[in-house]
């Protein structure tokens, strides 16, 4: 999911460089109309979205971006979409481009053209507001790991160490008797981060970090397969405990809830990555 705070703060960024030789050339080499398809935004229809783009590219005085975004509810739809001509890219993150292209090397390639937008997200656990103490202690968890090496180490093995066209290994999850359990939604579709293999076995960097979260807060880990799109209906039903969510910033020019639906709350951020397009190999 794009973060259009992002997008105007990089358009702002990019007003002392109006009219250089470098800025001329990458916006005239901006193919025309092009139609990308990004997963979607919980709190925003593609409108607004659109709306937020074309704000961005006022406020920096300068054409970031010539792009119309497509909203799908899945990675599967989303690459259903551009196989048949129905979208020109997909807009990811790039450990999961990374994937996809090892996975699909003849099929897949990063889109020109993007590099001087540098976007990025950063991602947390989400849960209900109401569940303070369990917020506080998914964050304080958090940021014990970060201390003690133990989410590096998490990171290498299940993202920037991960061999091309490899799975990253399923997950284990301790039983603790008598401890409570905590009911977390995986949808598959950020691969290698959040993964359902083809047997249906969980795995992935964020299942391997909710694992160790259990182990630390002592409590039971039970995986439940949503669809993104019922992330936050999920987790305001009761069916989950926890989701996993990409952080959008917040500021005056943009609504609070853009992307953070009522009554969801977020944990301190474990992971950060940039937002890349993909296209089909020409």
């Amino acid at each position: 999911m794009k973060k259009i705070l992002t997008l105007i703060l990089t358009a702002l960024m990019a007003v002392g460089f109006t009219g250089c030789g470098e800025n001329n050339n990458a916006q005239n080499s901006l193919p025309p109309d092009l139609k990308v398809g990004i997963i979607k935004n919980l709190n925003a229809s593609e409108n607004l979205y659109d709306d937020m783009i074309k704000k961005a590219e006022e406020l920096g005085g300068r054409k970031v971006t010539n792009h119309k975004y497509s909203f799908y509810d899945s990675l599967t739809l989303l690459q259903m979409g551009i196989e048949s001509g129905s979208l020109d890219e997909i807009s990811t993150y790039k450990n999961v481009a990374n994937y996809l292209m090892a996975k699909n090397p003849n099929k897949f390639e990063f889109a020109p053209n993007h590099d001087y937008l540098k976007l990025s997200d950063k991602f947390a656990f989400a849960m209900r507001e109401t569940d303070t103490e369990l917020k506080n202690s998914v964050s304080a968890a958090v940021e014990a790991m970060q201390n003690d090496g133990t989410l590096e180490n998490l990171t290498k093995t299940y993202i920037t160490d991960l061999k091309p066209d490899e799975d990253p290994p399923a997950v284990a999850f301790e039983n603790f008797d008598g401890a409570d359990t905590l009911k977390v939604g995986i949808t598959g579709d950020l691969p290698p981060m959040d993964l359902i293999l083809a047997d249906g076995t969980p795995a992935g960097f964020n299942t391997a970090l909710l694992s160790e979260i259990g182990k630390r807060l002592q409590k039971n880990i039970e995986i439940v397969q949503i669809d993104s799109a019922s992330r936050a209906a999920a987790l305001q039903s009761g069916k989950i405990d926890i989701s996993f969510w990409a952080i959008i910033p917040t500021d005056t020019n943009l609504p609070a809830d853009m992307d953070k639906p009522q009554g969801v709350e977020l944990s301190a951020p474990y992971f950060q990555d940039d937002i890349v397009h993909i296209d089909l190999k020409k």
